[in-house]
């Protein structure tokens, strides 16, 4: 890589982060930036799995106050999401590229809207789930978005949050603080079987993950600060742009 592009990737590195831990899609920035530099599609969809993964770590660190009082709730669901990460690296690694293309646009809009008219779908449905049912529910999202995060991750931080928040009763600011865990539960997981199942750029890594990092953290403590409806319209806005760009990505 010459100089030009390991500064693209910092700087994509950096805004990832922050998007990332603010209201996900960060992927975004990241993956066609390693396209930019020349990487095969499948090469760099795995090189930006692995490269974001220290932003979700930092993120984590910087939402850990909102984190407080959910313990017991992250021990009980992290193994699904570590199970449900597997089988969308698996997907990723085992399925044509162009199924994915088609299909990503959409979930990621269907996850922007829910999360946009979660009020109206409430009083549709009504109150978030009690007691073994909203285990029940709860697994089920962790598991269908671990899949989806381990497929190809970009948005994962909308579906979360669109998802959760129908499912728990909680307050935006800490329904981010677990999208934060769930994200870096999953990233993790694609960083072990892509390393010994795929083949990594590695150079890219060392570039982008720093800047993740660092971005990650800064975009928590940001996250914090926001109010519930602010935070919910940037994540809503964010989502709904990463929706149309995948869909024009795919039928252009």
């Amino acid at each position: 890589m010459d100089v030009g592009q390991v500064l693209l990737l910092v700087a994509a590195g950096v805004a990832a982060g922050v998007v990332n831990a603010v209201a996900g899609g960060g992927s975004l920035i990241t993956f066609p930036s390693l396209l930019g530099i020349g990487l095969p599609s499948v090469d760099a969809n795995v090189t930006n799995s692995v490269s974001v993964f220290p932003g979700y770590v930092s993120s984590v660190a910087g939402s850990r106050a909102d984190l407080a009082g959910q313990g017991r709730r992250v021990a009980a669901i992290l193994p699904t999401a570590v199970v449900g990460g597997v089988g969308g690296c698996a997907l990723l690694l085992g399925t044509p590229a162009r199924a994915f293309e088609v299909v990503v646009p959409f979930l990621v809009l269907l996850a922007t809207a829910t999360l946009a008219f979660q009020d109206r779908l409430r009083a549709l449905v009504g109150h978030a789930p009690g007691g073994r049912d909203r285990r029940v529910a709860l697994h089920v999202v962790v598991f269908v978005g671990a899949v989806y995060g381990g497929y190809f991750g970009a948005a994962l931080g909308v579906m979360y949050v669109a998802a959760l928040a129908l499912v728990l009763d909680e307050s935006l600011n800490r329904i981010n603080a677990l999208k934060n865990v769930l994200s870096a539960c999953v990233g993790l997981v694609t960083v072990v079987v892509f390393a010994v199942f795929a083949s990594i750029h590695w150079g890219a890594v060392l570039v982008v993950a720093p800047a993740t990092v660092v971005g990650g953290y800064a975009g928590a403590r940001l996250a914090r600060r926001l109010p519930g409806q602010t935070l919910k319209a940037v994540i809503v806005t964010f989502g709904a742009v990463i929706g149309v760009v995948l869909l024009w990505r795919a039928f252009r």
